[in-house]
């Protein structure tokens, strides 16, 4: 057995993203490739509409998945492949833009909004894949009690319990974890997958000879097969992993592909109207 050890700390930064909306971002750009195959994260979280309501009008992606996870408030989405629906509170939207799709994310006005959303970048393999989207409710997603600790299982499998999204390509975990104070949390993991935390509340000790780490904060693991975080005062986070691509990242921004021709050819498809492709 091996325990991961946090090989680095990332404090969330204030930024305006969309048609005006003022949120933290987490990790991005910068942090390519350290984090492979995950892109970007970021937290949206305020109880002002003048923040948020201007939103994500329609806009491309190609390259990558996105992941919406929703605590509070209600974003409507709409896509070029006729899906359109509400993400409520506890909801996950899993949105695989493979060879290209267009929509928008629109915030509704609510006491308080407060998500994240993350991006995977697929293979070169598969990034043309034809574009899909899972939108998960609530009740669908499994929830396991691991010692002391609360589980929303969204992806991979805790105890036996899978998740409800599947067949995604960088075989992901992604959990939603709440320890109470004076507790433990134990968990394997696979070797050799990337691995981060991000904390939404409270403070946690993610290995024996880190300092606590508190809300907002992102912490990064060394390899190896198990996690072991403590818990004093109570902590809840998202532990999210991945396997890594290992290729080349041609990014800039809502189209993340190989090479800088592939990025030229897609936005030049969109100018020309060629972008979504045919089934």
């Amino acid at each position: 057995m091996s325990i991961r050890k946090v090989s680095g700390i990332l404090e969330s930064k204030p930024t305006m993203e969309g048609a005006g909306v003022h949120l933290k971002s987490v990790f991005g750009y910068n942090e390519v490739p350290f984090l492979d195959p995950f892109l970007l994260l970021d937290d949206f979280h305020s109880d002002r509409p003048s923040d948020y309501i201007a939103g994500f009008p329609w806009h491309p992606h190609r390259g990558i998945e996105t992941v919406t996870y929703m605590l509070h408030g209600k974003v409507k989405h709409g896509d070029s492949m006729g899906n359109e629906g509400v993400i409520e509170p506890g909801d996950v939207q899993w949105m695989t833009a493979g060879s290209g799709i267009i929509h928008e994310e629109m915030p509704k006005r609510s006491d308080l909004l407060w998500g994240f959303q993350l991006w995977v970048n697929l293979p070169a393999s598969h990034k043309m894949m034809n574009p899909r989207y899972q939108e998960i409710k609530r009740a669908q997603i499994p929830e396991v009690i691991l010692g002391k600790a609360r589980i929303r299982v969204i992806c991979g499998e805790v105890a036996g319990i899978n998740g409800p999204v599947r067949d995604i390509v960088v075989e992901p975990q992604y959990l939603d974890v709440t320890i109470p104070p004076n507790q433990d949390f134990e968990l394997s993991v696979k070797k050799g997958h990337t691995l981060f935390a991000y904390v939404i509340d409270g403070k946690g000790w993610f290995d024996t000879e880190s300092s606590a780490i508190g809300a907002e904060e992102l912490v990064i693991f060394g390899d190896g097969n198990f996690l072991r975080i403590r818990a004093d005062d109570g902590v809840r986070f998202l532990l999210i992993s991945g396997k890594p691509i290992g290729e080349p990242v041609a990014w800039h921004g809502p189209i993340v592909m190989n090479t800088q021709e592939e990025l030229d050819i897609a936005f030049q498809e969109y100018r020309s109207g060629s972008f979504i492709k045919k089934k």
